[in-house]
């Protein structure tokens, strides 16, 4: 029997029963005792069997609870859960985003080969090539100053209004790669509805000389629709004419007729497909505000390392191959291991985002309970992601990381030159890059604090009470990701490194990496609270705690 997804749920019962996951689970259980200490004095050659590069792209999982036999079960698992031939059916074109019946080809966005990429029987790099010189040319005229505003004045900012993917990307990428950035045009991101996020931005732009891109497929979206019309509003009142608004608005949107009411012409609309998911979308006409802050060389090259790594993950075997091998990592400590959390722990202030940019794309993609055939699992999936920057969460929460009670695997990214002068800066930036880790993994005995407190002259009662406090545990695993310089083409690798990553774990998991209904029923409700919050009727439809705080928010707000 065949569900209406296509998948049938008798083949799909079987992977925790399966011979691989087995294998995996009874070692597991042999590894468990095994500290990192006595897998690096066992085997010196643990760098160079348990470390990947690409390029000048540097992965060390040598850090991790795992040893070469551990890597071999997991490719077996991932042989048996056919991620070869699911590589293929993505890279192919195949509807593999099943709830939805698309194709999932953000591949194809940034595909610098000549291979065509079809879905169907359409080859969809024609329209893809399309619509990257239509944002290269609107880029350049808009950067060199023969694209102006209403007024006659060049444009100096440009204030994106999206939420999720049709932020999150973009603003991550322009932070990223600030030093790419000309001084004299400036991006913004605004994309929560609380009016202070579009208040406070605005308030220190010049209406005269502002670019809003308004980023919604379907011309809808809740919260980019109310923060479009509202700065629609702000330059209209500032320059006195509804006709600016087709001077200062462009859209990337698929609803040709809503852009067009709101007032933004057909030539400034930017067309992307329902093969891009939100979350992949950076690559796409979403990325305008990348092409308008860093030029269009910039962009390029952050597609041509995307490519770059697609094409690692397309042909390399599993054994060598850095998504694969980063996100069978992962299934290792979620499923084998028990690691309910994850952090990612950029050592460049110019990755602030990062976190927050994968947060979405990780928790997003593989944040489900049902398999592909609507059944659910009988096993963890996606972790909690979060992340700061280093050195910042030194001082916060790697208290936890050291002698929490929590096991929690960290990727730790750092390029080995900065953007900035302040080399004497960046070696101490490096130095905890490379302390923390290893102070993870191999963490303080008991013996090493009482010879630490000994030789500080301290004594044996003070040893007794304060050593216990100073052990570090340790067998804390880590990866860390090591690259020249954080140019556009080496975060393009980066970035595709982690969607490959999720890609891999979702096929793993037999779940639809690529749909995302758990946003769904909390916009529905919203939807009728809102005319409820204003009303003077009685919400009765609610519960009994959401009823009451609609009537005390009324009360505050002098409405009921």
């Amino acid at each position: 029997m065949r569900t209406r997804t296509g998948y049938s749920p008798a083949l799909m019962r079987t992977l925790t029963d399966s011979p691989a996951w087995h294998s995996l689970k009874q070692h597991a259980e042999a590894l468990r005792p095994i500290s990192l200490r006595q897998l690096f004095e066992k085997n010196p050659d643990r760098f160079e069997q348990l470390s990947l590069r690409h390029e000048d792209l540097l992965v060390d999982f040598s850090k991790h609870r795992i040893t070469p036999e551990t890597l071999q079960l997991l490719c077996a698992l991932a042989r048996q859960e056919q991620l070869e031939t699911w590589r293929d059916r993505m890279f192919g074109g195949e509807p593999i985003n099943s709830t939805e019946h698309r194709a999932v080809l953000h591949v194809a966005l940034r595909n610098r080969s000549e291979r065509a990429i079809c879905v169907g029987d359409r080859d969809v790099m024609p329209d893809v090539r399309r619509v990257l010189e239509q944002m290269r040319t609107f880029s350049e005229q808009v950067r060199s100053g023969k694209l102006l505003g209403f007024t006659g004045q060049r444009f100096r900012s440009v204030v994106n209004i999206g939420i999720g993917g049709s932020d999150l990307g973009p603003h991550m990428v322009c932070e990223a790669l600030a030093p790419y950035q000309n001084e004299a045009f400036r991006p913004h991101f605004v994309s929560n509805v609380d009016g202070a996020h579009l208040h406070e931005t605005l308030a220190s732009l010049d209406p005269a000389t502002t670019l809003f891109v308004v980023a919604s497929k379907t011309f809808t979206t809740q919260e980019t629709m109310t923060n479009a019309a509202s700065a629609r509003d702000w330059l209209v009142r500032h320059l006195g004419s509804e006709s600016a608004v087709a001077s200062h608005f462009v859209a990337v949107s698929t609803n040709h007729a809503a852009v067009q009411a709101f007032g933004i012409s057909a030539e400034r609309t930017f067309e992307f497909w329902d093969w891009v998911g939100g979350r992949y979308s950076l690559w796409s006409a979403i990325g305008l505000p990348i092409s308008l802050a860093l030029g269009w060389d910039s962009f390029e090259q952050l597609l041509a390392g995307a490519h770059a790594l697609d094409e690692h993950f397309r042909a390399a075997p599993l054994e060598t191959n850095l998504p694969v091998i980063l996100g069978l990592v992962g299934i290792w400590y979620r499923n084998f291991l028990g690691a309910s959390s994850y952090a990612v722990l950029p050592y460049d202030q110019h990755l602030h985002r990062f976190p927050a940019y994968l947060q979405q794309a990780d928790m997003e993609s593989n944040g489900k309970r049902v398999r592909r055939d609507g059944e659910a699992v009988d096993y963890a999936t996606g972790p909690v992601l979060w992340g700061e920057p280093g050195t910042n969460g030194q001082h916060a929460f790697y208290q936890l990381l050291h002698q929490g009670t929590e096991m929690v695997p960290a990727d730790f990214l750092a390029a080995a030159e900065p953007h900035h002068p302040l080399t004497k800066h960046h070696v101490k930036l490096l130095a905890n890059f490379l302390a923390q880790p290893a102070a993870l993994a191999f963490g303080r005995t008991l013996e090493e604090a009482r010879a630490e407190l000994t030789k500080a002259g301290l004594s044996e009662s003070e040893i007794e009470g304060l050593a216990p406090h100073k052990v570090f545990p340790g067998n804390r695993p880590s990866t860390s990701i090591v690259y020249r310089k954080l140019t556009p083409y080496t975060l393009g690798k980066l970035i595709a490194l982690y969607e490959h990553k999720i890609f891999v774990q979702g096929v793993i998991w037999s779940i639809n990496s690529f749909d995302q209904w758990g946003v769904e029923l909390g916009k529905q409700l919203a939807q009728r609270i809102i005319p409820e919050l204003d009303a003077s009727h009685d919400p009765v439809s609610h519960d009994a705690s959401t009823r009451r705080l609609i009537l005390y928010l009324r009360q505050l707000r002098g409405s009921g």
